[in-house]
């Protein structure tokens, strides 16, 4: 992972869908005003990915309370990512980094997944107010869970 704590976060524009239709999401709009925790991850309506979602929407509380928008990104349809968090009430806005270019700045393309090509790497990066990351990790398997207990305590230091 080449990007790393005290890197500027590269800045992105991606979309995700609401009940108001498709919306555009732009790091750079939180400068000055929050934290912002991406959450990347290979697809929408996998088991791991499910688990890790859900998780973090069960300790929503803890992000909010740390002043940090948190954001699920992966290469799926800005339309099924709102299925799945319809159907498992994911808390949070998911983007859709259709085109893998985030994924590809963040450096953390996985070389192949499941046999259809390039994808996303599960990875965690925290962003302070100031764009710089604070806390970058990725998992070494996309079976593998994140530890969150860093990204809390990044958090809490900011």
């Amino acid at each position: 992972m080449a990007l790393t704590v005290g890197s500027k976060a590269p800045d992105f524009t991606l979309k995700t869908k609401t009940a108001e239709g498709l919306k555009d999401i732009t790091l750079s709009d939180h400068l000055g005003k929050e934290n912002v925790v991406l959450l990347f991850y290979p697809g929408a309506f996998t088991g791991v990915c499910t688990k890790e979602l859900c998780d973090v929407t069960g300790g929503l509380s803890a992000y909010s309370d740390a002043s940090a928008q948190v954001y699920g990104v992966s290469p799926d349809s800005p339309f099924a990512l709102e299925e799945w968090s319809k159907k498992f009430s994911i808390g949070f806005p998911l983007l859709a980094d259709y085109q893998k270019t985030v994924t590809e700045a963040y450096d953390v393309v996985w070389p192949d997944f499941a046999g259809l090509g390039k994808g996303t790497a599960r990875a965690v990066f925290v962003i302070n107010k100031e764009g710089v990351i604070a806390y970058a990790d990725q998992t070494p398997g996309l079976g593998d869970m994140p530890d969150f207990e860093p990204v809390l305590a990044a958090l809490a230091t900011l």
